[in-house]
């Protein structure tokens, strides 16, 4: 195994969290090494919204230009690859990756998001993030008042119906199989003009990520334009588990107002801990965190 010197932090994922909580450590003058896989979850995504100064932009504008700011800060450094084991030491953690490299760091941040699980619906995949969407702050603006439909059921399903219809009123639940909403909630939603479908939905077509129509189990078809679902997901990366981070009841790693995971010298910011997705969001994580570990290691430097 290859090692270098021990830097002051190792950063877990080069995305929107790690790279702000990079930046304000860099600007600390701590010496910071980003472990990125370069693969995001929002790599399909088209546009990003609601960050201001950059609404419209696609993630991999935004992180162009936050790559290549940071790169001002001569104590951050970057690798390209994947990190796959962690374990602590005596005087803070070792972390190794996919090629064969070991680095020692006195702190560890995850900024390593989430996995989304993909139903087992052919297309939806190639256009998850593009028109089969999560959140409509992010992208409920672009599909205002057009035919729209939610992939959900019972508590869930009903609950974002409520919110898309903000953004339309012709919206169809499908549910995906009987559905489980009370007898109260399909009123409600009845009487506010939604229609629930309780067929099961075989494959989506679509033109490079656009959705055309869906198209059930038993032949019949529907045509839309946009389609919400709420995924269910895995951490992306398990080395936090494996140090012994506690995790909370919907799989986030569990982690205080100062982005402090359970175990002393580990931190996490972004999708890993939040169920607000957005990449404001994880810069804001990313920042609070810096800042927070940078007087920690002074702290510690005056004890």
């Amino acid at each position: 195994m290859e090692k270098t010197t021990n830097f002051d932090v190792i950063i877990i994922g080069g995305s929107s969290a790690g790279l702000s909580a990079g930046m304000c450590l860099g600007r600390a003058l701590r010496n910071v090494l980003i472990i990125d896989s370069g693969k995001p979850c929002n790599q399909q995504t088209p546009h990003s919204h609601n960050f201001l100064t950059q609404d419209g932009s696609t993630p991999k504008e935004i992180l162009s230009i936050a790559k290549e700011q940071l790169t001002q800060y001569k104590t951050v450094e970057f690798l390209t690859d994947l990190a796959v084991k962690g374990i602590k030491t005596d005087s803070g953690f070792e972390i190794s990756t996919r090629s064969g490299k070991s680095f020692l760091g006195k702190k560890l941040v995850f900024a390593t998001g989430i996995s989304d699980s993909m139903p087992a619906i052919e297309g939806f995949a190639e256009c998850w993030g593009i028109s089969v969407i999560h959140c409509p702050y992010c992208h409920g603006y672009e599909y205002r008042n057009e035919k729209t439909g939610i992939l959900a059921n019972g508590d869930l399903g009903f609950e974002t119906a409520k919110l898309i219809s903000n953004w339309t009123k012709d919206l169809t639940l499908y549910t995906n199989g009987k559905s489980d909403l009370t007898a109260a909630q399909t009123e409600i939603l009845k009487e506010h003009g939604f229609t629930i479908e309780e067929k099961v939905v075989e494959r989506i077509v679509h033109e490079n990520g656009q959705i055309e129509k869906i198209i059930f189990n038993d032949g019949a078809e529907a045509n839309l334009n946009v389609l919400y679902a709420r995924l269910g997901f895995t951490q992306h990366c398990s080395i936090p588990e494996d140090l012994g981070c506690e995790m909370t009841e919907q799989g986030h790693i569990k982690a205080d107002m100062f982005m402090k995971t359970t175990i002393p010298g580990v931190y996490a910011c972004g999708d890993n801990i939040s169920p607000m997705r957005s990449i404001a969001n994880a810069v804001y994580n990313g920042s609070v965190t810096g800042a927070v570990l940078n007087m920690e290691l002074i702290n510690e430097s005056f004890s």
